[in-house]
């Protein structure tokens, strides 16, 4: 009889805990990390220049808390979020389903013309040849049998080049950091708008549920699993906060040295001034692997969203992932990016944020939902929180603008 290495099985169980652990957080992290990412963090810092490390601090504790509370109960309950929101109110969760999934789909446009302009700069391929082609290179990942592996270990190693990448061009670009550090707590500009835009651009939407529903995939459910899920969800968190800081710097740097960035693409112009050619080269690179790596989020999220409606969902789940890829790639080719759409989807995806979190912590308080699990009172607190300024915010930045819509 064979002998089994009891110390061995324990290491392969850790490691590949600690991989789908890694995994659930650099895809919430890179399906944040986007083309709106490095649009909106472009334009808010030329706008507010330093003061807009505080807008990143403040939209960094609300994405904490919002990601804490979402991950945790998702993962206590063993429920997905619309599954969650239909024991709430019935016919809840398929109202938050539709709004997730065509939030999804009018992301992924954006994400796939994202991808094409990556692949333009990068290697000089027409905008919508590259677009195409990085479809397709979203689609091959879940023609494999273990696709949600290769989905992990690709959002770990573009995040990864990301932040080297971003790290560099930040140093070149010797940003006033004493100054930045100053102005993150002591500002002299506040934009609303910048603070809805950016919490949601990072949780706003399926983002949100991202990771929690791929701990969920992979198993991972239950109060024993709440130490793994703070970890991995602040985790997911810090990537974000650390490419959002460093771009910041990136920009800030050029911006104060009074170049003027170009209106068409303003992430790139900041590459170019720094470092020339080679600049809008690592541009190109950072471009395409976070609209890639959002693309294959967006996908997975959105369509988690509606494979509890029906088994043929989940049966053909990645088929419909692929289809969802395919229609967002079809859509831009044949219709174009939509105005403003990098900036204002994020700012649209916050406000769905309020009605998620709020929804899932009423859901945390019934035994219905979650049995005898207490919720921590900080958690419920700072939730409470999220849900009420995103909410206010939300609501007034709408209203604003409409208000310039009109004019």
């Amino acid at each position: 009889m064979e002998k089994v290495d009891l110390h061995t099985q324990s290491s392969t169980k850790k490691k590949a805990g600690a991989s789908v652990l890694l995994g659930a957080a650099f895809l919430m992290a890179t399906s944040s990390i986007g083309p709106g990412f490095l649009t909106q963090t472009t334009i808010f810092t030329d706008q507010l220049r330093a003061s807009f490390g505080f807008v990143i601090l403040i939209s960094l504790l609300l994405d904490v808390f919002a990601q804490m509370n979402v991950w945790r109960i998702i993962v206590v309950s063993g429920l997905r979020g619309q599954e969650i929101a239909n024991k709430v109110l019935p016919g809840l969760g398929f109202v938050l389903a539709i709004l997730i999934v065509f939030g999804g789909l009018a992301f992924n446009i954006g994400n796939v013309a994202g991808a094409g302009l990556g692949l333009n700069a990068m290697l000089g391929l027409d905008v919508t040849t590259g677009a195409a082609l990085s479809a397709i290179f979203a689609i091959v990942i879940f023609l494999f049998k273990e696709a949600s592996k290769i989905m992990d270990r690709a959002a770990q190693v573009a995040g990864g080049i990301m932040i080297l990448l971003m790290m560099y061009v930040a140093i070149s670009t010797a940003p006033p950091v004493g100054e930045a550090v100053i102005r993150t707590f002591v500002p002299t500009e506040l934009s609303i708008f910048a603070i809805v835009t950016l919490v949601g651009g990072t949780v706003g939407g399926y983002i949100t549920f991202a990771g929690g529903h791929r701990l969920l995939d992979a198993g991972l459910k239950g109060t024993s699993a709440i130490p793994e899920v703070n970890k991995s969800s602040i985790t997911g968190i810090a990537v974000t906060g650390v490419m959002r800081v460093l771009l910041f710097l990136a920009v800030l740097g050029v911006v104060s040295q009074g170049v003027k960035l170009a209106a068409d693409n303003p992430a790139a112009s900041v590459f170019e001034s720094a470092l020339g050619t080679a600049g809008f080269r690592i541009f190109g690179v950072i471009m395409w692997a976070a609209a890639v790596t959002s693309v294959v989020g967006a996908a997975y999220t959105s369509v988690s969203f509606i494979k509890t409606f029906h088994k043929n969902i989940a049966k053909y789940e990645n088929w419909i992932i692929i289809a969802f890829i395919a229609i967002s790639a079809l859509v831009f080719i044949s219709v174009g990016k939509p105005v403003n759409v990098l900036v204002l989807a994020g700012a649209l995806n916050g406000l769905i944020l309020p009605i998620a979190l709020g929804t899932l912590l009423i859901a945390v308080h019934k035994k219905s939902i979650v049995g005898n699990y207490k919720h921590p009172k900080w958690l419920t607190i700072t939730g409470i929180l999220v849900v009420v300024s995103m909410g206010t915010l939300g609501y007034m930045t709408l209203v604003e603008q409409i208000q310039l819509l009109m004019k």
